[in-house]
């Protein structure tokens, strides 16, 4: 669990977070929203540890980040997963070693140790036969699902993903959606998920929530949000034409 406090961040005279405050459960994905320069992108690299906070405080299961010393930190860090954007993988390494490296940096596991957590992985994430590729030679779906593999490969409490979906087709983006809750589920991780795509917010939205210049204005999950009133939210979610009928589908079904 991640517990966010009265969380304040400023860039000199930009205040870009104004005090938010919300709690992030295990086992479940947790959807960050909203329009650009809503703050949603400092928010999550405020939860990495990769912006220091200017007040508040986050707890990561009854731990505050602002009271540890270096030691702690680090032993923290080595709990964090992250899927990147772009994948961020190595180019001049192969899919097996672009998942084996964390556990060459970080752990002190045997060869035999390595080798077998990163086939687990690699199968986990169904990319058996693949592991002496390199990334240019496969496709944008299974790079994502590298970064899944090497993000998991450390058995991290907190799993952090930074527009999964980016640059994938519908089908495999549904893919990709679908593995991360698997995996959140199955590991039982603090999932949090910076996202603009709605499909994700509709097929995995356990927990959402819409920023908007640096305020928490809406929470809730994907059936909720079909049903809310909040102007946020349908500003925000309900201006194209199919969440207008997906809206009006769903009001229909509970009358």
């Amino acid at each position: 669990m991640i517990e966010v406090k009265g969380l304040q961040k400023s860039f000199e005279s930009n205040h870009v977070l104004k005090g938010v405050d919300v709690c992030f459960e295990k086992g479940k994905t947790n959807l960050i929203i909203g329009r650009s320069g809503s703050g949603k992108t400092v928010f999550l690299k405020c939860l990495l540890g990769l912006h220091e906070i200017d007040g508040g405080s986050i707890l990561y299961d009854g731990r505050d980040s602002r009271l540890m010393d270096k030691k702690e930190q680090g032993e923290l860090r080595q709990e964090l997963g992250m899927v990147f954007q772009g994948g961020a993988l190595f180019d001049s390494m192969t899919v097996r070693e672009n998942v084996l490296f964390p556990l060459q940096m970080f752990s002190d596991m045997s060869n035999s140790e390595i080798n077998d957590r990163v086939d687990f992985c690699l199968s986990r994430v169904n990319l058996e036969g693949v592991g002496e590729r390199f990334p240019a030679e496969i496709s944008g779906g299974m790079k994502k699902r590298v970064s899944i593999a090497r993000s998991i490969v450390l058995n991290p409490k907190y799993l952090f993903c930074d527009e999964p979906n980016s640059g994938l087709d519908p089908m495999t983006a549904v893919v990709i959606d679908n593995l991360i809750r698997e995996i959140t589920e199955e590991f039982n991780i603090t999932t949090v998920i910076n996202t603009h795509d709605m499909n994700s917010v509709m097929e995995i939205g356990d927990h959402i929530v819409l920023l908007k210049e640096g305020i928490k204005v809406w929470e809730g999950n994907r059936f909720e949000i079909l049903q809310t009133e909040d102007p946020n939210i349908t500003d925000f979610v309900f201006t194209s034409e199919l969440f207008k009928t997906i809206k009006g589908v769903a009001r229909s079904k509970t009358k």
